[in-house]
């Protein structure tokens, strides 16, 4: 057997629904079909109790959803491996759920479409973060393998395509690649494939989550006054965090972030408060999603945001005698960046070039992704795919068709160059 072409493996990655941490099948599958192609597979899972020691994650392993989360990856080597580099093309199996109501469709029966100019899409959760990157990954690889064998290229080295588990849970299968490798080799650099509208991204926004808890008084609805509301008090709290939302995005700057309106977000993404319509509220939790700058630490913005409700308490007399409980919780996503000049950067800008993407500079993103595990091991690693991320996590999760064949083809070309040292080898 041979892996399906690029659109029959992208629509069967897509029809298994990976929400929930649910990607063995479709891991299994995959590891078939790389298997039948002839890589070498590699299969892992993580070791809860080992990731709840990064920074990432929870500090109690039974926080952390490792158990059948298996991410598979396959190895194809070229001429002498060991005398040349190893790139790893890394993606990942997981989505985010779909709320059916909001479909159009089945987010897990791809659908394929033509826009009104003619250009062919696919729509399914996943389409665009990031399966359909996944399976331009593994024909990438295959590509320079058959031009390998037809003898247009003679290269030494690697390529690694890795499908991993729980990115969107903090990167549960690369942090558990990038801390203990499942490979008996080195990894020189990596290439994630996560939606960038195919430009390169070098640099990736951390992010700290934090819950917010409030105590006031419950009073019955028609004696208000008797009780003390807690929306108010969040309300002032919230005024203060958008107020220091502003101040870091005039004071923390960089230059890869310029284009941003807001470049370091903060988002009070869940809020909830009292028992009964009729009591004045005297709970509130809220959960944030606060953006971290490459060059910062996550700490040192957790720290501006603790002093900043800090000063909201010491205002106001019932907060300070009854002082709100500010505390992480769930995953954190670091930063990261690497420089431009990094091989696997130059190579990806001229692979870039070669298939005529012109928007070949440098740029940040405002999310999270895989990378960082990587880069905090000493492996460069830049990210760029096909898709958007405006499409990510979206209902009716589209992606245009002819983006996928590009990545692929530049996937296939920075392989190419990455392994022989920034040159095309006849």
């Amino acid at each position: 057997m041979t892996v399906p072409d690029l659109r029959d493996l992208t629509s069967r990655l897509c029809s298994f629904d990976t929400t929930g941490g649910a990607e063995a099948p479709a891991a299994e599958w995959l590891r078939g079909r790389l298997a039948d192609a002839g890589f070498e597979t590699y299969t892992w899972e993580a070791d809860a109790a080992r990731l709840a020691e990064h920074p990432s994650f929870p500090d109690d392993p039974e926080d952390i959803d490792t158990a059948d989360r298996p991410s598979v990856a396959g190895v194809l080597e070229f001429g002498d491996p060991d005398a040349g580099p190893t790139l790893v093309l890394n993606g990942h199996l997981d989505v985010v759920p779909a709320d059916d109501d909001l479909w159009t469709s089945d987010p897990f029966d791809p659908v394929w479409d033509e826009t009104d100019d003619g250009t062919e899409t696919l729509t399914c959760r996943g389409a665009a973060d990031m399966k359909a990157a996944v399976a331009a990954c593994v024909h990438a690889a295959l590509d320079v393998r058959e031009s390998v064998k037809a003898g247009e290229l003679d290269l030494d080295g690697r390529v690694v395509v890795e499908a991993v588990a729980g990115e969107e849970e903090g990167g549960i299968g690369a942090a558990a690649a990038a801390l203990d490798s499942p490979y008996s080799f080195d990894r020189d650099a990596a290439v994630v494939a996560e939606p960038t509208e195919l430009r390169a991204v070098t640099a990736t926004e951390g992010t700290v989550m934090k819950r917010l808890r409030i105590s006031g008084r419950s009073a019955h609805a028609a004696t208000r006054w008797n009780g003390v509301d807690t929306l108010p008090l969040f309300e002032e709290i919230r005024r203060a965090f958008t107020d220091l939302e502003r101040e870091r995005c005039e004071r923390v700057t960089h230059p890869l972030y310029e284009e941003f309106e807001v470049p370091w977000p903060i988002v009070c993404g869940r809020v909830e408060a009292g028992s009964w319509a009729s009591t004045v509220p005297g709970t509130l939790t809220a959960e944030w999603r606060i953006g971290v700058a490459p060059g910062e630490t996550v700490d040192e913005v957790e720290a501006e945001f603790e002093e900043r409700l800090a000063a909201v308490v010491a205002e106001d007399e019932w907060l300070r005698e009854h002082p709100p409980a500010f505390d992480r919780f769930s995953i954190m996503f670091e930063p990261a960046e690497i420089d431009a000049d990094e091989p696997v950067v130059t190579s990806l800008q001229t692979a870039m070039e070669a298939e005529g993407l012109s928007d070949t500079a440098p740029t940040g993103a405002t999310y999270g992704a895989d990378n960082r595990h990587y880069v905090a091991v000493g492996v460069p690693t830049v990210v760029f795919g096909p898709g958007t991320i405006d499409q990510a996590h979206f209902p009716d999760e589209t992606i245009r068709w002819p983006e996928v064949e590009t990545a692929r083809d530049v996937f296939a070309e920075t392989v190419v160059r990455f392994l022989g040292d920034g040159e095309r080898p006849t």
